[in-house]
């Protein structure tokens, strides 16, 4: 957007208005009696998930327009109600409009920022400038320093035994366990509900999963974990979630008993846990998922849980109360935290005479820490997926009382995030400076299938046969750091011989409903089915040398497909396929960041490390929160292991709190 001056903006409005005045006190334009408004165009920013911008074009009587800038908010929540809150403020002429159902913070960034716009156009603020922030400084120092609040400043104090900081599904889990036990306790949360469910997780030896013949074996999943963190992973943690997640499962179902008792528990088992006999690469597959749900859907384990928080603990979460920073006293302990209300802007001191559990998550929403500490995550990840409130203030608060990080990025990347012909992977920076994933689409199910995948050249640059991060890893030293999936008319049957594990199996479970969905991907030129590999070539973007590349590169990999050998780059000759029946299906793909797990250092008790190889008394951690279980990657041939180790500890925390543990 053209900036405009406060100079030029009074001369245009005296000019175009006959009615208008100016104040000689306040140098804002004063309309006549008949008029409301300066007609003319007004904008205004407003902090969403990220920088919302709204723009409002006023006649001396009434709103005529309104444009809205929310390319910073999530895709399929604040993206999506754009349509919905224009025209609620086009029908209101006025910025006070309902909220759109789980677009609360978008909503009331709209409200806030046209709220600005009515008033810049009734000149009773300045005009606001909109530009884009400074990039030539380069991003802020990701820790910066603890902020200092005055004791004046504290409107109140509250007390409480143990205080858990965030209302996500370990927060929330700690929170239903420790009102089961009828301890004292209570729950702040930053954001104005709690946190977004991840359906899946992952629990040792339950007595279903023992009933149902998939017994893990304690050394076999060691030596997995331990190969998939390069040796960096503390398996002692690990043997935590061994050996007490089976119990986390049962407080679990206990709860989904008494309020859902429709639901029931799906744990894989069987020839669907295990890769074909034919696969040399030796992964290892335990049987450790478990999913509730019922034939109306599956339960909010959440809502769940926050319900049985009230119930049986009288504990309503404190919303719209995020952790300012932790306290503790001259001996090292922590005593509690400073928290804000971010609708009165009114600080309060909580003190947690038994210890605080830091629950908010990693960092994936907050691009400075990603740059710095997740270069080459950053650099490949074309959709974030991500908890939009999760941007590192748990990480930051714990570091800024002498807490340990772990030193090495572990991003849960899935190869699903598509995009156009021509987008590249890693941040674009908005009209607002705000840094986003290019993608609207980040979960597309069947681009984890092994079928061809090639570079903007044209070319096959590595095995297609892996875990969900190696293909975009693989991808970050292509041009773009993308690269296009192809695959013809009998993907439905290919991909039953592909026998992918995890949540990949939605494809071979209903290949069609994936086809649909690539329909839906057509008509926002995402994706494409063609007649010819010829037409797939152009439609993809390769011209020149590059389009005939790709087609040799596809009579190559027929030619390994009939000789059933990827002399190449060694994939299974299962997951091979042939590229000869029309119609040929074909798009661009980055990665999908889910979270980040490179967290705050723990011992097996949930207990946060010091910097100095110590323990920081009465501070304890979970889930993305926390460090030391993940290096490299997300293991993801363990399905729910990020999940089931995030309420295992979560309860662990709490038991440690209160004694039950020692």
């Amino acid at each position: 957007m053209k900036e405009l001056s406060r100079r030029n903006f009074l001369k245009g409005a005296l000019a175009g208005s006959a009615a208008l005045a100016v104040s000689a006190a306040t140098g804002l334009p004063v309309l006549a009696e008949s008029a409301i408004y300066t007609p003319g165009t007004y904008s205004a920013t407003a902090q969403g998930i990220n920088t919302v911008i709204v723009t409002m074009t006023f006649s001396e009587t009434a709103i005529t327009d309104v444009v809205l800038d929310v390319s910073g908010e999530t895709a399929e929540i604040g993206q999506a109600a754009a349509e919905t809150l224009k025209a609620a403020l086009m029908d209101a002429q006025a910025a006070e409009i309902d909220i759109v159902g789980g677009a609360t913070v978008t909503s009331n960034a709209v409200m806030e920022a046209a709220k600005k716009c009515i008033q810049q156009a009734k000149g009773e603020i300045p005009v606001e400038v909109i530009g884009a922030k400074d990039e030539e400084a380069g991003p802020a120092n990701w820790l910066g320093e603890a902020p200092e609040i005055a004791e004046a400043d504290i409107a109140e104090t509250w007390d409480t035994d143990f205080l858990i900081v965030g209302a996500g599904n370990g927060g929330l889990a700690a929170a239903a366990y420790a009102a089961s036990k009828g301890y004292n306790f209570r729950v702040i949360e930053k954001g104005t509900t709690w946190a977004r469910v991840r359906g899946w997780y992952g629990a040792i030896n339950t007595p279903q999963i023992v009933e149902e013949g998939g017994f893990c074996d304690r050394g076999a999943l060691l030596r997995e974990l331990k190969k998939y963190s390069s040796g960096k992973c503390d398996l002692s943690l690990f043997n935590t979630w061994y050996d007490e997640s089976a119990a986390m499962h049962e407080f679990v179902a206990g709860l989904m008993a008494e309020y859902h008792p429709e639901c029931h528990c799906d744990v894989t088992v069987g020839d669907e846990a295990h890769w074909p006999e034919e696969d040399p690469t030796g992964l290892f597959f335990p049987v450790c998922e478990h999913f509730w749900t019922s034939e109306n859907g599956r339960p909010d384990r959440n809502e769940m849980f926050a319900q049985a928080a009230k119930d049986k603990g009288g504990v309503d979460i404190d919303y719209n109360t995020p952790m300012v920073k932790l306290e503790k006293d001259d001996s090292g302990k922590v005593t509690g935290v400073i928290a804000q209300n971010t609708e009165t802007g009114k600080y309060i001191r909580i003190n947690a005479a038994k210890g605080v559990l830091l629950a908010c998550g990693g960092y994936p929403y907050n691009s400075d820490m990603m740059e710095q500490l997740d270069p080459m995550g950053t650099a490949v990840t074309t959709y974030n997926n991500a908890w939009p409130l999760d941007t590192g203030d748990g990480i930051k608060a714990a570091c800024w009382i002498g807490a340990d990080m772990q030193k090495e990025a572990a991003p849960m990347l899935f190869d699903r995030g598509i995009v156009a012909p021509g987008v590249d992977a890693g941040y674009t920076v908005t009209a607002a400076g705000d840094k986003i994933f290019p993608a609207t689409e980040g979960q597309f199910n069947v681009s984890t299938q092994p079928f061809l995948k090639v570079n903007r050249k044209g070319e096959r640059f590595t095995c297609e046969a892996g875990t969900y991060d190696q293909m975009a890893y693989a991808a970050y030293g292509q041009p773009g750091h993308v690269y296009a999936i192809i695959f013809d008319a009998n993907m439905p049957d290919d991909v039953q011989r592909f026998h992918t594990l995890g949540c990949s199996a939605q494809t071979r479970a209903n290949p069609q409903g994936q086809l649909d969905k690539f329909e839906e991907q057509i008509e926002k030129g995402n994706a494409f089915k063609c007649d010819t590999l010829e037409e797939l070539a152009d439609k993809l973007g390769f011209e020149g040398e590059a389009k005939e590349t790709f087609l040799k590169t596809v009579e190559h990999y027929n030619e390994l497909y009939d000789n059933q050998d990827d002399v190449d780059f060694g994939k299974p000759a299962y997951r091979l396929s042939a590229l000869r029946t029309a119609p040929f299906y074909g798009y661009w793909l980055g990665a999908c960041l889910l979270t980040t797990e490179q967290g705050i250092l723990c011992d097996a008790k949930a207990r946060v490390k010091s910097a100095d190889g110590g323990i920081i008394e009465n501070l304890y951690v979970c889930g993305d929160n926390a460090g030391g279980f993940f290096y490299n990657n997300y293991p993801c041939v363990m399905p729910g292991i990020a999940m089931g180790r995030n309420m295992t500890f979560a309860l662990k925390a709490v038991k440690m709190a209160f004694g039950e543990d020692q």
